[in-house]
């Protein structure tokens, strides 16, 4: 690892970031299948093991804890079983959850996943679909207490899984907040428009929701922007389109995840830059994204530049996709994946 890398790492147990976004409680039920079951043509699973781990902004959150970071995690929860489970695991692992309000209203968001010899056979999801319109619980306690406790933070990272919790009014609070100081704002997204974000430093969005958000830009207004289409799929589109995006959203900075063929850094005035994916097997992607998002917004935080925190990110990223399920990267595993090129 070099000099810069390792003072960069060396950083991270300093920093204090704030993520905002759609908190889940993820249960992992695994076992092993020996027969059909006579009553429908479906596995049965005979469980081995369960266990509950934080999911949505919650896993970007426990991504930041494993790697040596201060978090307060903002969100919801319901007034219920799983919301208790959650508050206990998020508390166990020190992240902070003042900021964490319960809403009677709601059901905490809850996914079961169903694996059996490291394949995923079902996942159930339970949620609750609330109008944005009433929620009250956002205007009288989530914005107050990030507007109360913004000056601790380094960097903010917005976790949109599309629940409800991210709106324009929470990030308008959040941009003007981050301009007043000085702090970078990283976004996972989830809108189709990204122009929906603002000007953040840094939008985060995968090959699917890079190819939406360039759908939705009319015509007349691509070509303005020298984007040529809708499609990432050659590297001639992938430098064009995202450059082309980039300019269009007029933010700091795009990263672009493409799987196994790696990522893209759009910076405003310079050449896009690649990184090679790092994965040698894959054997689950689910929290790829959250790993992404919370390694690259640390690096930031802890003084490097988009290209270096994205490299720090990929690395991360390819340790994780060879895990099964969504897990943290510890501090001790990104150090030797960035030991060896």
């Amino acid at each position: 690892m070099s000099h810069t890398y390792n003072n960069i790492i060396a950083r991270f147990k300093t920093k204090r970031l704030l993520v905002v976004g759609d908190i889940v409680l993820d249960r992992y039920i695994k076992g092993s299948v020996s027969r059909i079951s006579p009553e429908a043509p479906v596995p049965v699973v005979l469980q081995e093991e369960s266990f509950f781990t934080p999911g949505g902004a919650a896993n970007v959150a426990n991504n930041l804890r494993g790697l040596g970071a201060q978090v307060t995690l903002v969100g919801k929860i319901g007034k219920d079983t799983e919301g208790g489970i959650l508050k206990k695991e998020l508390e166990r692992r020190r992240i902070t959850t003042a900021g964490i309000f319960a809403d009677g209203r709601m059901d905490t968001i809850f996914k079961t996943r169903i694996i059996a010899r490291h394949q995923q056979v079902v996942r159930l999801d339970r949620e609750t679909r609330l109008d944005p319109k009433d929620d009250k619980l956002k205007a009288a306690k989530i914005i107050p207490f990030i507007r109360r406790n913004f000056s601790k933070f380094d960097a903010v990272i917005i976790s949109d899984y599309g629940k409800g919790i991210v709106d324009a009014g929470l990030l308008s609070a959040v941009r003007s907040l981050a301009g007043e100081h000085k702090i970078p704002v990283v976004v996972d997204p989830k809108l189709e428009d990204l122009r929906g974000y603002g000007r953040v430093t840094c939008i985060t969005p995968n090959k699917k929701e890079a190819e939406t958000a360039l759908s939705v830009i009319p015509e007349e207004t691509r070509r303005r922007y020298g984007i040529r289409s809708a499609r990432l799929d050659s590297q001639e589109d992938i430098k064009v389109n995202g450059r082309g995006l980039l300019a269009y959203l007029g933010i700091q900075s795009l990263l672009l995840t493409l799987g196994e063929h790696g990522m893209y850094v759009f910076e405003l005035g310079k050449p896009p830059f690649p990184i090679a994916t790092r994965a040698q097997e894959v054997y689950d992607v689910s929290g790829a994204g959250d790993t992404v998002i919370s390694v690259f917004a640390l690096s930031l935080a802890a003084g490097a530049n988009q290209r270096r925190a994205a490299d720090i990110a990929n690395h991360a990223a390819g340790i994780v996709v060879g895990k099964m399920g969504a897990v943290a990267v510890g501090l001790d595993e990104l150090k030797a994946a960035l030991d060896h090129p």
